[in-house]
């Protein structure tokens, strides 16, 4: 029998599960393409400015992972979400949504953004469909508010997305004191990883002006090992002080506001959890 408060899986949940899994590996594939077609395509040497080099894919990519946000949020709402409230748990996700992405017209100090805090921990609470989610669509509400729309804006939904899937992808860990150190500690590699992402789709089209150091960009023929190298010293030189102090605010909020908002979104997960007590003959349960 099912006892009061207990949740289960049973009917159509697996199959929610195997959909959300093809809606986020679509996602993350198309995703890691549009991150890496600079290094794919044949002829990109005749781009150089950045904008003009996205100019034709970054409203497709745009469109793709908008259309994705919205079919996984159909997916939540046609199919059992594993005993919580469908209905419910999309209207907390719009809720947590607005709030966060009002939270990025807080002046930020270097690179470190309040936004990250709550798609890391719905992530974590509510799992990896959910922050994904969380993720794309702050960033996709944020640009509005913030005017920041332009050919980086479905990167940075993208980046933000995988923060808040891999989110869910931690293990659970009783001690709250140990969870908020890991989830610090994840705060703080997402934030030198969103500011690589980051780099990488305009990095190909920047040229050098006259006196700056070539070993810094990347040119057609480049082996993979020399690209790889010629990568690393643009980030250290030009990005890692600044994803630093996007790290270090990771980890600071997290460690100061981690904890009751993670009680926070657990309680509100464990009610929209809680299934009517239903009797059932011992015959269906197996036993």
């Amino acid at each position: 029998m099912i006892r009061p408060g207990e949740t289960h899986n049973w009917g159509r949940g697996g199959a929610w599960r195997s959909s959300s899994t093809l809606v986020l590996a679509a996602a993350s594939l198309g995703g890691l393409a549009a991150f890496l077609y600079p290094f794919l395509l044949p002829g990109l040497q005749q781009f150089r400015d950045e904008n003009a080099a996205h100019s034709g894919v970054a409203p497709l990519i745009f469109a793709g992972v908008t259309v994705l946000c919205l079919v996984a949020m159909l997916v939540t709402i046609a199919e059992d979400h594993g005993g919580v409230a469908r209905s419910k748990t999309v209207a907390l996700l719009g809720v947590l949504v607005a709030i966060d992405a009002t939270l990025r017209l807080v002046p930020s100090l270097g690179g470190a953004s309040p936004v990250f805090l709550l798609i890391m921990l719905v992530g974590t609470v509510f799992g990896a469909s959910m922050g994904f989610q969380m993720g794309a669509v702050t960033i996709l509400l944020s640009g509005f508010l913030t005017g920041g729309i332009g050919p980086w804006l479905p990167f940075q939904m993208l980046g933000a997305g995988w923060m808040g899937m891999t989110a869910g992808w931690l293990p659970r860990i009783e001690s709250p004191r140990a969870r908020l150190v890991m989830l610090a500690l994840f705060g703080g590699v997402w934030g030198l990883l969103f500011g690589a992402l980051m780099n990488i789709w305009f990095w190909p089209f920047t040229a050098p002006g006259a006196g700056a150091d070539s070993s810094l960009y990347w040119t057609p023929g480049l082996s993979m090992g020399e690209t790889v190298s010629r990568y690393d010293r643009f980030y250290l030189i030009t990005s890692l002080v600044f994803d630093a102090f996007r790290a270090i605010g990771n980890i600071a909020l997290v460690l100061a506001l981690g904890g009751p908002v993670l009680r926070l979104l657990e309680r509100y997960h464990s009610r929209f959890g809680r299934e009517p007590w239903e009797a059932m003959d011992e015959s269906q349960t197996g036993q």
